[in-house]
């Protein structure tokens, strides 16, 4: 499974690419009228409320706060609706060439709930989900989608939303049969009262209870811990290779947190990240370069989701699943976050 983007490039994507420039332009027009006029109005209207009106000052602060955001985005609105086609343009052209199917909008699966059960994935208020990627990966089903979580703290007029998690979901069939669930977690995660003593014996779902599963790998302590309702199993599913192909991961992501659970025959991945598959822009000068990063993103977590859903022992992070494409000389046809430093 390989991109090579100079062909994706001098191919259907680069002429698909090509023609959208007058939609481009047009957004950019639109967005740019919408500031003039709609500036023009706000202006008239806040000097109204400050200088020919007796409603006072908090009221006219709240007015012309009002008036600059509004018109702030519906401005951007054209160059968002634009952006949203472009990107949707590229990652479908990356998606179709690796045999996979993309699709901007998400709609979760049990997978999500499951997730937040086990603890994957962080308490929260409000989620974004979006730009979800699906087929098979070595013969295994998967679905990939990145996730936004964010919590309202504060109160009264200091309240603000904070993001929790921000990264990529993933869920895939596993290779092998098993039937228990085991919780693959970061040290420190669960940790005993007041963090006295080190990691808890055992931790509780909604009453589904996992027991820590004692290892033998010298790093294993410092990055993950194991919770399982079957010991035996999950020494077998997640053994002292495994774990060191884990923690090559944890290099790869420049240290941030990997977690996984195997469940029901599937394994659940989730890691963090920044803003995943953003390839689409008006400014078409660096058309190559998002198509570059988004396509190593999701080169990437697909090696991430190959490297936890292993098959057999002692394989190597990178040495099957999905490829670079290499251009003339050697050099990665793939960029980006995850492109520097690789899998």
């Amino acid at each position: 499974m390989q991109v090579n983007v100079t062909q994706l490039m001098q191919g259907e994507l680069g002429q698909w690419l090509a023609e959208q420039s007058p939609m481009r332009d047009e957004a950019l027009q639109k967005a740019r009228s919408r500031w003039l006029w709609g500036g023009a109005f706000a202006a008239l209207v806040i000097a109204y409320v400050w200088f020919a009106s007796d409603w006072g000052a908090i009221f006219g602060s709240f007015v012309s706060s009002a008036l600059v955001i509004g018109v702030g985005i519906i401005g951007y609105l054209p160059i968002a609706e634009a952006t949203k086609a472009i990107k949707i343009g590229i990652n479908s052209a990356i998606a179709r060439r690796l045999g996979v199917i993309y699709e901007h909008d998400v709609t979760p699966g049990e997978e999500l709930v499951t997730a937040g059960k086990y603890g994957l994935l962080p308490g929260h208020d409000r989620q974004t989900l979006e730009d979800c990627w699906s087929g098979n990966l070595e013969g295994h089903r998967f679905r990939l989608y990145e996730v936004h979580l964010e919590r309202r703290e504060g109160t009264g007029k200091n309240q603000r939303w904070v993001t929790v998690f921000r990264g990529a979901l993933i869920e895939m069939d596993f290779g092998r049969p098993f039937r228990s669930t085991t919780l693959l977690q970061r040290a420190g995660k669960h940790r005993k009262w007041l963090g006295l003593g080190g990691a808890k014996d055992d931790v509780s779902f909604s009453g589904h209870r996992l027991a820590l599963v004692d290892q033998v790998h010298p790093a294993f302590e410092d990055v993950f811990q194991l919770y399982s309702d079957d010991q035996v199993e999950a020494r077998v599913l997640v053994h002292p290779t495994y774990i060191e192909h884990l923690i090559a991961v944890e290099r790869a992501f420049e240290g941030e947190a990997v977690r996984a659970l195997f469940q029901g025959g599937k394994v659940i991945v989730a890691v963090e990240s920044g803003d995943l598959f953003e390839s689409g822009a008006l400014n078409e000068t660096g058309d190559r370069e998002r198509v570059e990063e988004a396509a190593q993103q999701f080169t990437a977590l697909a090696k991430l989701a190959l490297a936890i859903n292993q098959t057999e022992r002692g394989r190597i992070i990178g040495q099957t699943g999905p490829g670079i494409a290499r251009e003339p000389g050697g050099r990665s046809a793939l960029g980006g976050r995850f492109g520097r430093r690789g899998l």
